[in-house]
């Protein structure tokens, strides 16, 4: 089963749009198997978007996702990854297409609202800078048999 990791963003957290952007995933049918509520520091935050070091935006990104509260989470399903990058949309907002939190509700290419790991590479550098193996959790779906998850 593929995991990938998604970070809400200080925009959608300060427009109180959580609950919005997680419901699009569960009805999905995908599995939350980690989430918190945390203040990134500037280092963590380089951390995670430092395949952007060299780019020009990239101390401007660091201050905005640094600039409030972000929700951090991990989902769990078949094609996690690819799944999780069609219900957020393409990256600049104005380009996203409708039905896409981007699309409904991001106002930029920075005010985009979710950063979202986009290859199991991806994931496999992020999550760790933001969950601990002991802060994932393993469970049943009671409809799993429903989604076609006959690993559960």
């Amino acid at each position: 089963m593929e995991r990938t990791f998604v970070m809400i963003k200080p925009d959608g957290v300060q427009r109180r749009l959580v609950g919005t952007i997680i419901a699009r995933f569960e009805r999905k049918g995908l599995k939350l198997v980690g989430l918190k509520l945390l203040r990134l520091t500037e280092e963590k935050a380089a951390q995670l978007y430092s395949i952007h070091r060299e780019r020009p935006f990239f101390s401007e990104l660091v201050r905005f996702v640094t600039s409030g509260p972000v929700v951090v989470m991990v989902w769990e399903g078949p094609g996690a990854v690819a799944i999780v990058r069609r219900i957020i949309g393409a990256t600049d907002a104005a380009s996203a297409e409708p039905g896409t939190v981007r699309g409904d509700f991001g106002l930029s290419v920075q005010m985009n609202l979710v950063h979202a790991s986009d290859s199991p590479m991806s994931v496999a550098r992020e999550l760790p800078l933001l969950f601990s193996q002991d802060e994932l959790v393993d469970y049943e779906m009671a409809d799993a048999e429903w989604l076609g998850r006959s690993d559960e």
